[in-house]
């Protein structure tokens, strides 16, 4: 099965403080290895540098912690990657949690406060709209039963 994976969570140092979220787990290890990876970073494919300033969504636009609207590059950036999945064929996505771009279930409120609330990021937004099926690093066991339900089909 081919599965689109944030690249920070394969431990590349893609991260707007140019850190990497690489999950270290045999569960994620062993997804690796039964399964064929496309390493994605709608962040840097929209065109944003390594490092680069925090961002979060605030009434619908994504700006950064010093106030810099980077909602187009996100927006191009879940364009590439729905493009992506759509050559490929991928329906599911393994993404970054809590991410403006990759959070499926809870995003930052915008305040730069560390609160966060239920919401999307801009990519999930995209790849949900057309049916991709997007994870999160804590839903490996849901991953891979959604997985295994499509094979049994």
């Amino acid at each position: 099965m081919k599965l689109l994976v944030s690249s920070c969570l394969l431990g590349e140092k893609v991260r707007y403080d140019a850190k990497g979220n690489k999950i270290d787990s045999k569960l994620f290890e062993s997804i690796l290895n039964t399964h064929q990876i496309f390493s994605f970073c709608p962040e840097v494919e929209g065109g944003l540098p390594i490092p680069r300033p925090a961002a979060e969504i605030h009434n619908k636009r994504v700006l950064s912690s010093t106030n810099i609207d980077f909602t187009k590059e996100f927006e191009e950036g879940a364009l590439k990657a729905l493009t992506l999945c759509m050559k490929e064929n991928i329906i599911f996505a393994l993404l970054k949690s809590k991410s403006p771009s990759c959070g499926n279930k809870q995003i930052y409120d915008g305040s730069f406060s560390g609160r966060l609330i239920d919401g999307m990021g801009l990519c999930v937004k995209k790849l949900q709209a057309h049916n991709i099926m997007v994870f999160n690093e804590n839903e490996l066991e849901e991953l891979l039963e959604a997985i295994n339900d499509l094979e049994l089909k």
